[in-house]
């Protein structure tokens, strides 16, 4: 039996459709019975998500409310404690004995500025802001800052209320913000007594901004959560919100206690949203400290749960119904079962003969495949043969040069060698060593010109590897050397230093002597001859223009010029495959070979894969 994907999707397929034929040969004489199931489905589900959302919701605020619970608690302790720290310390100054003389004696220059001393060194320790003195008159007569240019020593505070109420004898405390910085500040006011009468009041100033910033850093840690200090005259005097500052809070949201209320009296353009509120009083400030956190996920929690029972409720009702029809639905399929299993065997044939077209092309498809490959190996080797004798072509069209290039050394080697005798004859040794050293320079020359010819003539498969392109440069100069000094062009070069890209060289200084020959061959019957060659490096890439100052290329020429054996050149002076066998070569290196027209002629450019000073790569193809 032969058992495959194909197979088995057909027998699903005619499961399911004796399932179907199944189902709808149930009797219409039960439409009440389906219609009743239906409806209860739609209770259970309606009761579900209706129980599931109540509960979650209210589980949901009963959580959150034990958050807020702890973090007001947290929020408090810390205010607390820092409103603590500082509040023993109005007491302390009032004893202390240089400030009961000042006090007895206020208009004493000299006592004040003993005074305001030692209430500088007790600021410095305590860390407050301020610690001041005022007389029964409320004018400042000694502070810790006396020393700087706000100085309050002078200054008049009998208008503000913690001085009145400081002078009745008991301790009071105010709460202000700075007009300067609007930092909260608060103030601790201690009356001096000395015999039941009341000698002047002393005062600390401390900081509450460290507190409102921790406060602000959390809210900006989560966003969806406000803490705030509501005073006796519901302004808010601190914030995590810099803009409810100062402003007046809802006295009825701020009563309801742990409730969930809709918050939108410091922002009455934002959107309504129902927070969770917790109230906590502090009585000895007169204050209330309040926590806000958006409980709308609260809802969209219990919504999602509620869904989530409504789903589960739809396939438990769905998969009972499922089961009773499919109950239903057994006898008909025990009755379809002989015609799948003919069906089934029918299958069986069709696949076993697809199966063996499918055998035969594939052997068609691996012949026809082995052909290819033979066909590309005869295309890649034809087309070394092509690039070889495109070589030794250019090699004839500069024979004429570089057997001029030869000969001037030898007829100069002739000359110093009968010179060099009748030297040696005389016994000048110090000319006879200038004409050997000259004799060996030429030399070396014709040295480097045959090794050239000979490295760019040599055969050799394609090999991948770092190169220096103003290596290749150099040596594509030197092979043109004679005819660009013939033909009288000048040559400007700008050339980055350290560029190294994979190629062949060998095969990229073909590439760089056909452009530069082509280049010379355009400006030939022009006035002004410039060959320019330019190397940069941009975005990973290695990039290598050749220019010339011919007439350029006719616009509608450009598209053709790498097709094979298109030229535009006179009949007889070219095949028209030095450019396509070049875009060829710059394609093997995995680069790009581009023609454009420029002012004043026509420019080649070439783009070629940089190889960074780390990489080594070598690829023989």
């Amino acid at each position: 039996m032969v058992d495959c994907p194909i197979l088995r999707q057909a027998r699903t397929e005619l499961e399911e459709a004796v399932d179907l034929q199944a189902i709808r040969k149930i009797p219409l004489s039960r439409p009440v019975r389906v219609f009743a199931a239906w409806a209860g489905i739609a209770g259970a589900i309606a009761a579900a998500i209706f129980l599931v959302h109540a509960w979650s919701a209210r589980s949901g605020y009963a959580q959150l409310n034990d958050v807020l619970a702890q973090q007001l608690d947290l929020y408090a302790s810390a205010l607390d404690s820092e409103l603590g720290r500082y509040e023993y310390l109005p007491a302390i100054v009032a004893l202390d004995n240089d400030v009961q003389v000042l006090l007895q004696q206020p208009a004493e220059a000299p006592l004040g500025t003993r005074a305001s001393k030692r209430l500088t060194s007790l600021n410095a320790r305590a860390g407050s802001l301020a610690i001041f003195v005022l007389d029964t008159a409320g004018l400042v007569r000694a502070a810790s800052n006396w020393y700087q240019p706000e100085s309050m020593v002078g200054m008049d505070r009998s208008a503000l209320p913690y001085f009145s109420a400081a002078m009745q004898g008991q301790p009071a405390r105010y709460f202000a913000r700075a007009a300067a910085r609007n930092a909260p500040e608060y103030f601790f006011a201690q009356p001096v007594l000395q015999r039941g009468k009341v000698l002047g009041v002393v005062v600390v100033k401390i900081s509450l901004d460290p507190i409102e910033s921790t406060w602000a850093v959390s809210a900006a840690q989560a966003p969806n959560d406000f803490f705030m200090v509501v005073g006796a005259d519901d302004t808010i005097v601190l914030s995590s919100a810099p803009e409810w500052r100062n402003r007046k809070a809802d006295q009825q949201a701020v009563d309801q206690g742990s409730q969930v209320v809709n918050w939108r009296a410091l922002n009455p353009a934002a959107p309504r949203a129902r927070y969770a509120i917790q109230v906590r009083p502090m009585a000895r400030q007169g204050w209330r400290l309040v926590t806000l956190t958006n409980a709308s996920q609260v809802q969209v929690h219990a919504w999602q749960n509620a869904t989530g029972a409504g789903i589960l409720a739809a396939f438990l009702g769905l998969l009972a119904l499922f089961l009773a029809q499919r109950r239903r639905a057994i006898a008909s399929r025990l009755r379809a079962r002989e015609a799948l299993q003919r069906a089934h065997d029918e299958l069986e044939l069709r696949i076993a003969a697809r199966t063996a077209e499918l055998n035969a092309m594939n052997q068609e498809l691996l012949h026809e495949i082995g052909e290819r490959k033979h066909a590309e190996q005869v295309l890649r080797a034809s087309q070394d043969d092509l690039l070889h004798a495109s070589k030794l072509a250019l090699l004839g069209q500069m024979s004429a040069g570089i057997t001029h290039e030869i000969s001037q050394p030898l007829t100069a080697l002739r000359s110093l060698s009968f010179n060099t005798q009748l030297l040696l004859k005389r016994g000048d040794m110090a000319r006879v060593e200038k004409n050997l050293q000259s004799v060996t320079d030429l030399t070396e020359r014709m040295g480097r010109l045959t090794e050239q010819l000979k490295s760019f003539s040599r055969k050799a498969p394609l090999m991948l590897a770092p190169f220096d392109l103003a290596k290749a440069v150099d040596n594509t100069l030197q092979l043109l050397d004679n005819r660009i000094r013939t033909e009288h062009a000048s040559v400007q070069l700008d050339l980055a230093p350290s560029l190294r890209v994979l190629c062949d060289g060998n095969r990229l200084e073909q590439v760089l002597i056909n452009l530069c020959a082509n280049a010379l061959d355009a400006m030939q019957g022009t006035a002004r001859k410039h060959l320019a060659i330019r190397l940069w490096r941009a975005d990973g890439r290695a990039f290598i223009r050749i220019s010339d100052s011919g007439g350029g290329i006719a616009p509608e020429l450009i598209g053709r010029l790498f097709e094979p054996f298109f030229s535009t050149k006179l009949p007889g002076q070219g095949l028209g495959l030095g450019l396509a066998i070049s875009a060829d070569i710059v394609r093997e290196f995995g680069g790009t070979l581009r023609a454009a027209n420029i002012p004043g002629g026509a420019a080649f450019e070439l783009d070629l894969t940089l190889v960074e000073e780390k990489e080594t790569p070598c690829l023989k193809v």
